[in-house]
């Protein structure tokens, strides 16, 4: 079973370096966006290395990219700040046969931020619509095939580099399991993530709530509602102790960015 770790990047000057940085022992498909369109192919330790350098900006553009020119069968979706664990192909590919039928498996990664250290996979089982949200593209790994079947990709106006600053990840694996796909997660850790800074967040202001509201909308625009209060309910610890913003204010400002997303 091969196996291509699909790297999103910006601005790097040295793949190569960064193919090592993080400790990758796969395929590698590095999409490094910066001011110039370039293509490389090598191979480090006999594994087969390729990097798109291309003018263009967004992480759902460079994931699908990635995506569309993948190799292997196994595909594992990764930023440039994650470091991998040395035994991560052998966890991933027992995984994959120890669940035959899964299209889709999604991985532990130790994730440092400026407020600590957590998990994103807890538990391994079945993966629904109604739990699904909670997982960030860096534990997702698929079969390739899969998601040619079924026409799943990364959209192009969510997330990093667009005008509503994330959900990508969310829309990518809502629309796994809309179209039918098996999702599991497994809780083996296969990397740890240095998330000390984000790209696109500013802090639980006007804009990070009124883009939520959006994405939601995007999910699905009949259950949008129950998205939103699901959300302030699970958040309402963190949000209480990081915005000035009352419950009701949260809800009004979701619930506008909703009406706005309905309306363009």
């Amino acid at each position: 079973m091969s196996i291509e770790v699909i790297v999103s990047t910006m601005n790097e000057v040295d793949c190569n370096d960064l193919y090592n940085r993080m400790n990758i022992s796969t395929n590698a498909f590095i999409i490094n966006q910066t001011t110039y369109n370039r293509f490389e192919e090598y191979k480090i330790n006999k594994k087969d290395v390729r990097v798109f350098s291309l003018k263009e900006k967004g992480v759902g553009l460079s994931r699908n990219t990635g995506l569309m020119r993948a190799k292997s069968e196994i595909c594992m979706i990764s930023d440039d700040d994650m470091v991998y664990r040395d035994d991560y192909e052998e966890i991933v590919s027992k995984a994959y046969e120890h669940y035959p039928d899964a299209d889709m498996i999604l991985f532990n990664s130790i994730i440092h931020e400026k407020e600590g250290i957590r998990n994103n996979v807890k538990k391994t089982g079945r993966v629904r619509w109604y739990n699904c949200l909670r997982y960030g593209a860096v534990s997702f790994t698929f079969k390739k095939k899969s998601i040619y079947k079924k026409n799943v990709t990364f959209p192009l106006n969510f997330g990093g580099g667009t005008e509503h600053g994330s959900g990508e990840d969310s829309l990518f694996i809502w629309d796994a399991i809309k179209s039918g796909l098996k999702v599991y997660s497994v809780n083996e850790t296969i990397a740890e993530v240095f998330n000390e800074s984000s790209t696109w967040f500013e802090g639980y202001n006007e804009k990070f709530f009124k883009d939520k509201g959006a994405l939601f909308f995007e999910l699905d625009s009949k259950l949008y509602w129950f998205f939103i209060i699901k959300f302030i309910y699970s958040h309402r610890r963190i949000i209480k102790g990081s915005t000035d913003f009352s419950y009701k204010d949260i809800l009004m400002i979701m619930l506008h960015g909703a009406h706005n997303y309905k309306a363009v």
